[in-house]
């Protein structure tokens, strides 16, 4: 009952090792946020979706748009309708204490022992704004919402590439310091063919994109979309081998730009598939307000395989951002965690036969609470779109359909991306006043 209703450090107390009070605390918040990304999975099944319209009030108000009445079917878009609300839910639940926990320097702060305890209570209150957000009426809320949506996955794609290049970067950095260490010719051989795997994927994937998203006769802008990122992503790996670049960061190298690349291509291969344009996009699902759908004759999936991918990487960012504090300064500072953690409390931990999770924050937080609420904020905003497939209804209310504004923003996010690991390898040739170890 302490741990789960108290303030007292000890969640797990009984099932785990020794453990950092902020690592359980971080992994707990996280595990609210895929339970609640479950429970939209389960939504949009399609057994599921069909009973939705059995909630108490779930679809009162739906027919009110800006106060003119309209003639929609209640059960049209129910999992649509349900994801949306579970991510509500979810954000209005990280926004809140995002907020509660501004300014929390240490534990010795009362506000640390909401952050760190009391998980009943806190799952309590996201079941609470969870119901409520079920009762929210439809009217304007799945228009607005649509474009927070938006503005929050470009975000938290932004977040994912700045820990996948912190990713690379260890990774390339691990192996080169274990080849040295070792004088192993293996290290070498292992991170040779790990890149040029990667860059094998990448090419076969454009090749692929070239071949199912685009057409001899129109499809422009598939081809030039396709074509510019093909384009910056040789344009990163070449970079990333130059000498002035090796010889300011000789850990950097085709590794990390395989990696990028690869990702890179992902983003593009899922802007590509909300493309609205039939003729273009082979994997376009139109559905109409009956449910059904009029681009396939297979029974209707909202999720593809664009969502099962950004599903998989959204769990191993998520997971990242809970368990890791950089080796990298100049990471922590723009994560805003610290180095190697909090000390604080740790010799704690030493104690014989202690099985609990203890105090490491008396003298300082390893994670800044209201940036970590931020991220898991932007990250059910972006598993709110990825499982909704980034479709929105149209003005009628009898289609849902897949809007430019969702190309765009993920085109957009991979340059941004790119422009990002490129500033990473110029940083110390425009700024060599600066330490970028």
């Amino acid at each position: 009952v302490s741990c789960l209703c108290g303030s007292a450090p000890c969640l797990l107390c009984g099932c785990c090792p020794s453990a950092k009070n902020s690592t359980i605390s971080r992994l707990l918040f996280t595990f609210f946020l895929l339970l609640g990304t479950l429970v939209s999975i389960i939504m949009i099944i399609p057994g599921v979706e069909k009973e939705l319209h059995k909630l108490p009030g779930f679809c009162e108000g739906s027919g009110s748009v800006l106060g003119v009445q309209t003639h929609v079917d209640c059960r049209s878009f129910l999992g649509h309708k349900a994801v949306y609300r579970m991510g509500f839910a979810m954000a209005a639940f990280f926004c809140l204490f995002a907020l509660l926990m501004v300014c929390v320097r240490s534990s010795k702060d009362p506000r640390a022992a909401v952050q760190n305890g009391f998980w009943f209570f806190k799952f309590l209150v996201l079941v609470g704004i969870t119901v409520g957000a079920f009762y929210i009426p439809d009217g304007a809320f799945t228009s607005v919402w649509f474009y927070f949506g938006v503005v929050g996955s470009f975000l938290f794609i932004l977040i994912q590439l700045i820990l996948l290049i912190d990713f690379a970067h260890s990774w390339s950095q691990l192996w080169l310091h274990n080849a040295s260490e070792s004088n192993a010719k293996g290290w070498y051989a292992a991170l040779c063919t790990v890149t040029f795997l990667f860059y094998a994927a990448s090419t076969a994937a454009v090749a692929l994109l070239y071949v199912y998203y685009t057409k001899p006769e129109g499809c422009t802008e598939g081809k030039v979309l396709i074509s510019i990122n093909l384009i910056l992503c040789l344009v990163v790996s070449v970079v990333s081998i130059l000498p002035k670049i090796q010889e300011a960061q000789p850990h950097s190298g085709l590794l990390q730009a395989s990696l990028i690349t690869l990702y890179t291509i992902y983003v593009t291969w899922s802007a590509l598939a909300n493309v609205p344009t039939q003729s273009c996009n082979p994997t376009l699902l139109v559905r109409n307000s009956t449910g059904s759908a009029t681009a396939t004759e297979l029974p209707t999936m909202w999720w593809d395989a664009p969502s099962i991918v950004g599903l998989v990487i959204f769990i191993l960012c998520t997971l990242f951002i809970s368990l890791r504090s950089s080796d990298h300064p100049q990471v922590n500072k723009l994560m805003l965690t610290e180095e190697g953690g909090a000390g604080a409390g740790a010799g704690e931990a030493a104690e014989p036969g202690l099985h609990r999770a203890y105090d490491n924050e008396q003298d300082g937080v390893s994670y800044n609470y209201t940036f970590f609420h931020l991220c898991l904020l932007l990250a059910a905003l972006y598993i709110m779109m990825t499982l909704t497939n980034w479709y929105r209804p149209d003005e009628s209310l009898q289609v849902l359909r897949s809007p430019w504004t969702a190309v765009w923003v993920k085109i957009s996010s991979s340059w941004a991306g790119l422009l990002l690991y490129l500033w990473t390898l110029v940083a110390p040739l425009v700024l060599p006043d600066r330490d970028f170890s």
